[in-house]
């Protein structure tokens, strides 16, 4: 178990090199948070008068979902990091060598994890100085980072095992794309689920997205509902763990395919 941890870690670290080597990367994946939380977040943010978001700021409403939608949009494309290794041979160079296949997996999923841990503060930071209030303080943070990673965890360990079943970039474009606006709209990331459609709020509980937001604007209120925090906390680890097992049982499928 030991040796597992820190052969993880060694590919966690061979990760983030990439990510430190390119700075410009990290503010890029920032732009479209920006654009959600001061342009989309001003222009509809009289729609708080409509009622049952349970603050007075649509700012304050927002960041939660922006946090979540980012943890998505970023993860979802872990697959294409594995699909590269896979077409440049890196890959298969390390099945020849005693490292533990499951760190091979992991150690993308623990970097992602990281990185996405880095951009959740910073959207945190940015809404704090746009004037967002977060009763629910440090804790209450804390708590909406660790749904956002776990969140990641879930879509970047499927997209890993999406990228060794399908090979193409193309397929992995094409069914991100497909799946990144319905699992955002059908959420609560824009609107009070009080002001959505009823079937939209039922189709969002079994949301994972959702689950997110919902833990994270509750940890962050004044009053936290923390029957809310634990069953949807609870769901994002239990998926995660079985993302996580589903992508090292598709990895060694493709060790017997090579």
């Amino acid at each position: 178990m030991s040796a597992a941890v820190s052969q993880t870690w060694y590919m966690t670290q061979r990760q983030l090199m990439v990510f430190a080597r390119q700075p410009a990367f990290a503010v890029i994946t920032l732009v479209q948070p920006v654009i959600w939380l001061f342009l989309f977040g001003n222009l509809f943010k009289k729609v708080i008068e409509l009622g049952g978001f349970g603050t007075t700021s649509y700012l304050d409403y927002l960041v939660p979902g922006v946090v979540a939608m980012s943890a998505l949009s970023s993860n979802m494309w872990a697959g294409m990091g594995t699909l590269e290794e896979i077409q440049r041979g890196t890959l298969n160079r390390f099945l020849t060598t005693p490292v533990s296949r499951a760190a091979l997996m992991n150690g993308n999923v623990v970097n992602n994890g990281l990185v996405t841990a880095f951009q959740s503060v910073i959207i945190v930071l940015l809404g704090l100085l746009g004037g967002a209030d977060y009763p629910g303080g440090i804790g209450g943070i804390a708590i909406l980072v660790v749904a956002s990673v776990l969140l990641g965890t879930i879509f970047g360990a499927l997209s890993n095992a999406l990228g060794m079943l399908v090979r193409e970039r193309e397929s992995i474009i094409g069914i991100n794309t497909f799946l990144l606006l319905p699992l955002t709209f059908l959420s609560s990331a824009f609107m009070a689920p009080s002001q959505m459609p009823s079937w939209m709020r039922h189709t969002a509980d079994f949301n994972p997205l959702n689950w997110a937001m919902v833990a994270g604007r509750s940890a962050l209120s004044e009053h936290p509902d923390w029957g809310d925090v634990l069953s949807r906390g609870g769901a994002l680890l239990g998926l995660a763990v079985v993302a996580v097992w589903l992508s090292i049982r598709t990895f060694r499928s493709y060790q017997r395919s090579v």
